[in-house]
């Protein structure tokens, strides 16, 4: 009876642990997309915000002309890239407002840099391609935080895919190539589709119940930016497909 009681005891407290590290991992989780849901917001605001300041009249304005024509734009173009950088290599100084105030005014450069796309496509075919985007993010992510498959051999073959299509872009650059676009653009996709899972999984597994306060919410800020930078992605590769050019 003894040994029945302790074997009683000894699931009931492994019970609990376990409720208590799911209940942690799902906060943990939701403070990531939280998070991401903010920057994209910051971006979409950025945008339509910078959009609007440049034309008037259908005339480029002064700020317009900065942004877009002035050598200002390569600023807004690369900042974003070293925010990034700097993220990553600094992470484990910042402290966590620190972070996401970082996180912040990456999110308001990328918005500033992708405003052009309301010079190319229409504002209809761009919120339809967000939420397709939305929709697709959302059932790849939640493929890679359900399922029990290790997606990490798969995250090795998608870097190197991306790794591809960065050299493949930047190549076509000079090539003007429809036809090599068009690959890339499928590509891109593919990889983007498949990052989306596995990433998930990647920040799923990253939790660790004893991790402080600090740990915890840098760990929930690069979640965050790695999810953002999937579903941005995902958003312009299928913009190339399914956005409609303005006339």
């Amino acid at each position: 009876m003894a040994d029945l009681r302790n074997y009683q005891a000894r699931m009931a407290s492994g019970a609990r642990a376990g409720a208590v590290i799911d209940e942690g991992l799902r906060a943990y989780m939701i403070r990531v997309y939280n998070l991401m849901a903010i920057g994209l917001a910051i971006t979409g605001l950025a945008a339509l915000v910078a959009y609007n300041f440049a034309f008037a009249d259908g005339q480029l304005t002064a700020f317009g002309q900065a942004i877009y024509l002035s050598p200002l734009r390569w600023v807004i173009i690369f900042a974003p890239l070293a925010l990034v950088f700097f993220m990553s290599f600094r992470i484990g100084s910042l402290s966590v407002p620190a972070a996401q105030t970082t996180f912040w005014i990456y999110a308001a450069l990328m918005g500033l840099s992708l405003s052009t796309i309301f010079l190319v496509y229409t504002g209809e075919s761009i919120t339809r391609v967000f939420f397709i985007t939305a929709a697709s993010f959302g059932a790849l992510s939640l493929y890679g935080y359900t399922t029990q498959r290790d997606l990490s051999g798969m995250g090795s073959f998608l870097i190197m895919g991306l790794f591809g299509i960065i050299i493949a872009s930047l190549v076509n650059i000079f090539l003007a190539s429809s036809a090599l676009q068009f690959a890339v653009s499928v590509i891109g996709v593919l990889i983007f589709a498949g990052l989306t899972a596995y990433d998930t999984q990647r920040i799923k597994e990253m939790y660790y119940e004893g991790d402080s306060t600090l740990v915890a919410g840098r760990k929930a800020i690069m979640g965050a930016l790695t999810l953002y930078l999937d579903f941005i992605n995902l958003f312009m590769f299928l913009l190339q497909f399914f956005g409609n050019n303005r006339e």
